[in-house]
């Protein structure tokens, strides 16, 4: 079963990222992630958005 986001944090970590993730039952994900990494994790997020808002705005037409 999916755990539920609560909470997440971006640090500089050297030449990398250290990423935590919380869900809502307090446990903690602790990743390491390049540049690249985390610039297609945004594009894949803003394509999702850009979806979501397309269809939010054929819904209120």
């Amino acid at each position: 079963m999916a755990r539920t986001l609560a909470h997440f944090t971006i640090t500089e970590s050297g030449d990398d990222y250290l990423l935590h993730i919380e869900d809502d039952a307090g446990e903690t994900i602790e990743m390491t992630a390049t540049y690249d990494q985390l610039d297609l994790l945004v594009e894949a997020i803003d394509a999702h958005l850009d979806e979501d808002a397309e269809e939010m705005d054929e819904v209120e037409e």
